[in-house]
């Protein structure tokens, strides 16, 4: 059994104590404007089931990827075998690996044939938290469990072949619920990071 740390609490933080709903989000959420989606997807919880192990977590930062016009979207080479899964139908997972090491989990939006998503770059854990730390056996505090698009696909056990092109809304493995909406006061809006096209686009938003 792994040793408890003073990082490490069964109450993963003080989200829990709020109001959370758990129903899935309708598929019409996901059917507009990327930058919409993006910003009301703060506040959600994610959920991933694997091997009968569910974990949740409330998103705290996200991203969005707009389409063909964007240069850092993937969908700027156009639909390729790698790319078709933006294309879908909003409300499905775009999955996809990078550094040959982390997966990256968005949720596609706008109508099918629109290809753009929103990156979820952060979940703060709220369930599952034992799950999380034998997938992350080096984080140091629960806080960096999943504060990364990365390793928070590492710690709810997301990946390219399990969940690529989920449906969020009706799948069981992997769904966004809709948790507890974050007014404007506790989010910021920043450029873009980790990219090196158009990253002074304001597409990225924080919880905090």
């Amino acid at each position: 059994m792994r040793p408890r740390t003073s990082h490490h609490t069964d109450a993963a933080s003080p989200l829990e104590a709020r109001r959370l709903s758990l129903r899935a989000l309708p598929r019409r959420f996901y059917a507009r404007d990327t930058e919409l989606v993006a910003r009301d997807l703060i506040g959600r919880v994610l959920e991933c089931t694997r091997r009968g192990v569910r974990v949740r977590g409330v998103i705290t930062e996200t991203e969005a990827y707009l389409g063909e016009h964007d240069p850092a979207c993937h969908a700027a080479v156009g639909r390729t075998a790698r790319t078709a899964g933006l294309y879908g139908p909003p409300g499905t997972a775009y999955v996809y690996f990078i550094y040959g090491m982390y997966w990256c989990v968005n949720a596609v939006t706008r109508a099918e044939g629109l290809p753009s998503a929103v990156l979820i770059r952060g979940v703060q854990p709220l369930e599952g938290l034992p799950a999380m730390r034998r997938r992350r056996p080096h984080a140091r505090a629960d806080a960096d469990l999943a504060n990364g698009p990365g390793k928070l696909c590492l710690a709810f056990g997301i990946d390219g072949p399990a969940h690529h092109g989920a449906d969020l809304v009706r799948g069981a493995g992997l769904r966004i619920l809709a948790g507890a909406p974050v007014s404007d006061a506790a989010v910021t809006v920043t450029p873009r990071i980790g990219i090196s096209k158009a990253k002074d686009w304001p597409l990225r938003w924080v919880m905090g």
